[in-house]
């Protein structure tokens, strides 16, 4: 070994020692990095363990308190004094020997038991009270809620009142919401979570740290034996590095620490013992020293030259139109890319200009709860006002609400500002002029108004007014269903605009429903809004179990799409509700029409055909398929999407919120309604498959398919990209009309048949294009 590697080593070495002071401060960071971590962790732990505990004593408190008065008015119910007054048909005298010594009673009474005095009272006593009655007949047993009465929340304690086996009325007995909320009050609670006692979507009672509120159904237990429950929350930690626990963190924390005072203690000295003979200049040295003379003749190193790029202008700001925004069936585009309130603007002034050539003056306007909605409002009801149209804003409303108000203010005319289903970043408009949803070429032609500046300008700008008829929507349908019994369903509105309608309209209907992410929140923290995707389902499917419930209701973004999973958990896809539908529409209109999706099962034809009816398979798309409708005066039509279209009863248009009235309206009739949907036909089927389509264009690669593509011994359907029918299934794929990829769906009569016609479709497709991601 020569005497340069030795020392060669010693110069590493003494450059590590001289290293030792950084190497200490960043083992110290991660350290408390870890630390911190792993106290979060720790912290987010021991919160989540409190609240739990809070939740599970506030249930059992509340449950002990409520089973209490439920166990008293059957008790007193019994007893000799009210049974004899029951007896001789003095409801007035029960009603007093009912209350005798009641702690904490306000008020106690027995009222006939057909409820006329109730219905004829109304308005005087609320629905609330009434409903409560109604409970207490249905259930045939003690019943209980909170319903406001006189203007304050008072607990209802309701049950039937009987002698010798005969209804005579209903006991009603009405105590202090205390009663409710006490168990609440006195359950253990950390301050930085949250505790509330809910019915519905009203709130009674709520402890702790309010800005969790919208996040603390998923916590929720309900309360046994009531409409209520317990919701909880903690605040959100997130997720730990590596998957690790506290207890790893924290200790991997004191290593680091450790680690980090070894390196402290290490001796700095360099260590190092340079000979006097080595002539070899340091680094130090070298960089004062002058560089070496040129040899005579020698050319002078030239320096580097560094050529100065001009750095870009920024483009002058200027609303742009892009055509890629005008979809087949509505607009829509990418706020702040390719939307914004100028484009806005400019849509509402061509949509002013097609209503002027129409002769129509009034159109309504609404919007869902996107964070951009506000802004894209305003611009569209300038251009509106511009073409001298007057608005009626009725505000944030689910799209079916504002296509009712077309009907309800009777102006034919409405647009929802609406991303729909899609991602945060995304919204758009649905446009119905003169009663007609505009789509295709009438779409395309606002861009050409405006590309060809044939916008009108009214000499005065429109009015503008506001109006909430939100009621009236709820109104409407309530006077027209109402349920054979109470169900119990979960709605899960994933945040979006009909959490607040959707609930209103089914507990009017008569349904008890759980709200399951009903607060409007246009970033959708939960999930994404749209019930055609199974993973949007988890969280709906777990709390139908968790309450008992009969089954689940889902509601896409914007309101006008259904989706419903079983007591046990399955999804019901929206073909099969459509059979459900068709079947009892079919019993009022026999050979009525029956218009379906591309999209839909093989066994839908044949089962409208067993029921009198005539199925007519069409093109996806709500303007679409309405259009359809009309030209063909069908009485229902539905998408595999989740739209549903009743013309019977109805007004036509797509509405998830009215399905799911009319679905629950069906399903009462049943005493078990899981067993009815889960017997509507089946087979093995796959979900929507969606796939990136090349280059971003999904219409030229489908037209490719429709030209190249043979699918030997099938029946092909072009009218929506290329759909196969063999007799033992079939296969689809079409264009998206909202998002650049391809959509693919699969149904078979077996597993076997259905990885057959996915492996020709594979085959059929990669021929085309060999980078296709597909996913079977």
């Amino acid at each position: 070994m020569s005497d340069k590697e030795p020392r060669q080593t010693a110069v590493v070495l003494a450059q590590l020692r001289q290293a030792a002071p950084l190497l200490a401060v960043l083992l110290a960071l991660l350290a408390g990095w870890a630390a911190w971590v792993g106290w979060q962790q720790l912290r987010g732990e021991q919160r989540l363990a409190a609240a739990e505990q809070g939740r599970d004593a506030a249930v059992a408190a509340t449950t002990q308190s409520l089973g209490a008065e439920l166990a008293r008015l059957e008790a007193r119910l019994a007893e000799p004094a009210v049974q004899g007054a029951l007896a001789s048909g003095d409801l007035e005298a029960a009603g007093a020997a009912l209350a005798a010594g009641w702690p904490q009673l306000i008020a106690a009474e027995i009222v006939p038991g057909d409820l006329k005095g109730a219905y004829a009272a109304l308005d005087e006593g609320g629905f609330g009270r009434l409903s409560s009655l109604e409970a207490a007949l249905v259930a045939g047993r003690p019943a209980l809620t909170v319903a406001s009465i006189d203007g304050r929340p008072q607990l209802l304690v309701t049950a039937p009142a009987e002698t010798d086996g005969r209804l005579v009325g209903v006991a009603l007995a009405q105590l202090p919401l205390a009663r409710a909320t006490a168990g609440l009050e006195g359950a253990p609670l950390d301050p930085a979570t949250y505790l509330a006692l809910r019915q519905g979507n009203h709130t009674l009672l709520a402890r702790g740290d309010e800005s969790l509120a919208n996040v603390a159904a998923r916590m929720a237990q309900p309360v046994p034996g009531t409409p209520l429950r317990i919701a909880a929350a903690v605040p959100r930690v997130g997720p730990a590095p590596l998957g690790l626990g506290a207890v790893p963190l924290l200790a991997a924390a004191g290593l680091l620490a450790l680690l980090a005072v070894l390196a402290l203690r290490l001796p700095r000295g360099s260590g190092v013992v340079v000979r006097s003979d080595d002539t070899t200049p340091t680094l130090a040295q070298s960089l004062l020293s002058a560089p070496p003379e040129a040899a005579e003749g020698d050319a002078p190193t030239p320096l580097p030259v560094r050529e100065e790029v001009p750095r870009k202008k920024a483009a002058a700001s200027s609303v742009v139109l892009d055509p890629s925004i005008f979809r087949a069936y509505d607009i829509r585009g990418i706020v702040g890319t390719t939307l914004d309130a100028g484009v806005a603007e400019l849509v509402g002034q061509a949509v002013g200009s097609l209503m002027r050539e129409q002769d129509l003056t009034d159109i309504v306007v609404g919007r869902d709860g996107r964070l951009s909605g506000p802004e894209l409002v305003a611009g569209l009801v300038a251009g509106l006002r511009k073409a001298g149209r007057n608005v009626i804003d009725i505000g944030m409303a689910p799209t079916p609400v504002v296509y009712f108000g077309a009907y309800h203010l009777r102006t034919g005319c409405c647009i929802s500002v609406t991303g729909s289903h899609n991602p945060v970043d995304y919204n758009g408009f649905k446009i119905v002029v003169g009663g007609e949803t505009l789509s295709g070429e009438a779409i395309t032609d606002l861009h050409t108004r405006v590309a060809e500046d044939r916008l009108y300008t009214a000499p005065q700008p429109g009015a503008v007014s506001e109006r909430d008829i939100g009621d009236d929507y709820v109104r409407r349908i309530a006077d027209d269903i109402q349920i054979a019994r109470p169900l119990k369903v979960v709605v899960d509105a994933g945040n979006g605009v009909a959490g607040e309608l959707g609930p209103r309209v089914l507990e009017a209907i008569g349904a008890e429903v759980v709200p399951l992410y009903c607060e409007i929140d246009g970033t959708f923290p939960h999930h994404h809004p749209d019930p055609s995707e199974p993973q949007n389902l988890v969280d709906l499917a777990s709390t139908v179990q968790r309450f008992d419930a009969d089954l689940g209701i889902a509601f896409d973004g914007d309101g006008d799409r259904l989706g419903v999973v079983t007591r046990d958990g399955e999804s019901i896809f929206a073909d099969r509700l459509l059979m459900l539908f068709a079947a009892d529409v079919l019993e009022r209109n026999p050979g009525a029409m029956i218009v379906f999706d591309v999209k839909c099962t093989g066994r839908l034809p044949g089962h409208v055909l067993r029921h009198g009816g005539s199925p007519l398979m069409w093109k996806t798309g709500h303007s679409l398929i309405k259009a359809k409708m009309r030209e063909t005066g069908a009485e229902l039509a539905g998408e595999m999407s989740g739209h549903f279209f009743f013309a019977e009863r109805w007004y036509g248009f797509d509405d998830g919120i009215y399905a799911a009235a009319r679905l629950l309206e069906i399903l009462a009739l049943d005493d078990d309604p899981s067993a009815v949907l889960k017997a509507l036909p089946t087979g093995v089927s796959t979900p929507e498959i969606k796939v990136p389509a090349p280059n971003g264009d999904p219409h030229a690669f489908i037209a490719r398919v429709q030209a190249e593509s043979a699918f030997d011994g099938a029946r092909l359907s072009t009218i929506d990209g290329v759909r196969a029918d063999w007799p033992d299934g079939w296969g689809l794929v079409r264009a998206s009309n909202t998002t650049p990829v391809l959509v693919l769906r699969f149904d078979a009569d077996s597993r076997e048949a259905l990885l057959r016609i996915q492996q020709t479709f594979r085959g059929q497709l990669l021929a085309i294009d060999p980078d296709l991601e597909l996913p079977f």
